[in-house]
């Protein structure tokens, strides 16, 4: 066995049969017919689904007819997600691809604010520019049904593996997968994807783990530095920005019951409808800005963190959601600061957009409302502290 295949992306030749796995799991058709038909199969939740499913299987195949490839599922993949990009915002942009060379194989690192989408609208600034699309970093905790690994392999995923259990084990999985990462960039010249922390940003505070960073140079020869093994992968920050987030309310739920000592259960197929809420759920306007290639002049992992909070910070766009619910957290109003917020939406009609953020908030239980807040605001206090810093 190739030291990478626990881990790897499916190759070509793999992905008929992981198709075919897929459309034969009785439990995938259920989670898609309850998502297509909720009333249905509420109100006959067992005869319907057996009725349904192989109505379903034969259009999942007629679909997947013309995909026998992983570049064909991403083709297909993509244009969905196009599609469902019209119908679920308002608008999307990307900006500074240009200040990356399209003939250096990078390792694009984002903050984290959705499980999916995160590396979809990643993948799609890099298609619609013509760039090679990544390979994604996934957690094996997303893993935990067989059609969710078929799904990700399929899409170009590799595997993570948190749940490992053992010091010796933990350390021996983390080499791999940075051997792994450094293999695909600059052996098989295919670039990566990865969130600058495990687990999403729930309280919408962008931070990098200095433990991630410290993996990637697990790989590194013996004699080299932390700075030249760094600088081979080409790190490319990435802020990604999210007007509304569809998966506010679970996050503020989960944060609530943390902050109050209480235990939360997660649901077995809680990941899984986080991952449709953020496709099919309502997202206003989605930015995405591509950082500078950071330098390989940082000699240890907090130089390199601080870097990439920077950027991150820094780049990313503040959008009205943000700067209300800023103004809803500070005590004291820095009229002089709202009005700089507020000049980067000159033609936003700020009276309609706070009602409409007021009217979101306040559909929430009123114990989770201010820990929304408080993320959607979270933004806004980083990168004035950023733009403290440059003197601005």
């Amino acid at each position: 066995m190739n030291d990478f295949d626990d881990i790897r992306p499916y190759h070509d030749s793999e992905v008929p049969s992981a198709l075919a796995r897929m459309i034969a799991d009785p439990e995938l058709m259920d989670l898609l017919l309850s998502r297509e038909f909720p009333r249905m199969t509420k109100i006959l939740p067992g005869v319907f689904t057996r009725l349904a499913r192989p109505f379903l299987r034969r259009k999942l195949r007629k679909l997947m007819v013309e995909v026998s490839t992983v570049s064909d599922f991403q083709a297909h993949m993509t244009s969905r997600l196009i599609s469902v990009l019209e119908t679920t915002t308002d608008s999307y942009g990307f900006s500074g691809l240009d200040k990356t060379r399209s003939d250096k194989v990078h390792l694009y690192m984002s903050n984290h604010r959705d499980i999916a989408l995160d590396p979809a609208m990643v993948n799609l600034g890099l298609f619609l520019e013509n760039r090679s699309m990544v390979r994604i970093a996934i957690g094996d905790n997303l893993l935990s049904k067989p059609f969710a690994a078929d799904l990700m392999r399929i899409n170009r995923s590799f595997i993570v593996k948190r749940s490992v259990k053992g010091r010796r084990e933990k350390l021996e999985a983390l080499k791999n997968l940075s051997r792994y990462i450094r293999h695909s960039i600059s052996q098989e010249k295919v670039p990566i994807w990865i969130a600058q922390a495990e687990g999403r940003a729930k309280d919408g505070q962008d931070r990098t783990e200095t433990a991630l960073l410290k993996m990637l140079a697990l790989s590194k020869d013996k004699d080299q530095s932390f700075a030249a093994a760094i600088g081979e992968l080409n790190i490319v920050p990435v802020a990604i920005s999210y007007e509304y987030d569809p998966c506010d309310a679970e996050k503020a739920s989960e944060l609530y019951a943390q902050q109050r000592g209480l235990t939360y259960t997660k649901d077995p197929f809680e990941d899984l409808d986080s991952i449709v809420k953020g496709f099919l759920g309502y997202k206003g306007r989605i930015q995405v800005n591509f950082g500078d290639p950071v330098a390989d002049k940082y000699e240890d992992a907090d130089g390199l963190a601080a870097e990439v909070n920077r950027q991150i910070g820094l780049n990313y766009q503040l959008f009205p959601t943000n700067i209300i619910a800023w103004t809803m957290q500070v005590a004291e109003q820095k009229l002089d600061v709202l009005e700089s917020l507020k000049s980067l939406w000159p033609k936003e009609d700020w009276l309609y957009a706070e009602q409409q953020f007021r009217d979101h908030i306040g559909a929430l239980p009123n114990e989770h409302r201010a820990i929304a807040v408080a993320a959607y605001a979270a933004p806004v206090d980083n990168q004035l502290h950023y733009l403290s810093q440059q003197g601005h």
